[in-house]
């Protein structure tokens, strides 16, 4: 089966613009550090006229060589974050609707609460994820996810 690129000139708009404030701001960051393309293009181990590239915002450039840049800058540790999974406001919201859709849990008939689901909690992180313990925002984010799952009718205005 043939590969199936989408071609640069077909991005959406958006999306190039985002690769050319990310050339922009890189490029800016080596010239602040007085220092040539070619002497980049060395530390990251790519050719000077892939740096030019980059530069540039050459959306066929690899990936890797951006986020090189973004390390070589020291920019490159909250990468991962902008696609994490607490982030995606468009999942997110689908997985609210789909519990809302299945309506509140029901007592057995016996009138006992009805069973919850218990987690074991992990002490430390998990090295094989590089997870750790909840940061300081989870409590709002939980807090949030909790409202839209039980959302109170505010009078309008």
């Amino acid at each position: 089966m043939p590969r199936q690129n989408t071609r640069p000139a077909d991005y959406p708009q958006a999306v190039l613009q985002q690769i050319g404030q990310l050339a922009e701001n890189i490029a800016t960051a080596r010239k602040r550090r007085g220092e040539t393309q070619a002497q980049w293009a060395r530390k990251l181990g790519v050719s000077q006229p892939t740096m030019a590239r980059i530069e540039r915002g050459d959306p066929s450039v690899a990936m890797a060589s951006y986020v090189m840049c973004l390390w070589l800058i020291n920019q490159a540790q909250g990468l991962a974050d902008l696609a994490a999974p607490a982030h995606d406001r468009a999942a997110l919201e689908r997985e609210v609707a789909r519990a809302r859709s299945r309506g509140p849990a029901s007592r057995p008939r016996d009138g006992r609460e009805p069973a919850r689901l218990r987690v074991p909690r992990a002490s430390g992180p998990l090295p094989a994820f590089g997870v750790s313990e909840p940061g300081p925002d989870a409590a709002s984010q939980a807090a949030g996810l909790a409202a839209l799952l039980h959302p109170t009718k505010l009078p309008r205005e």
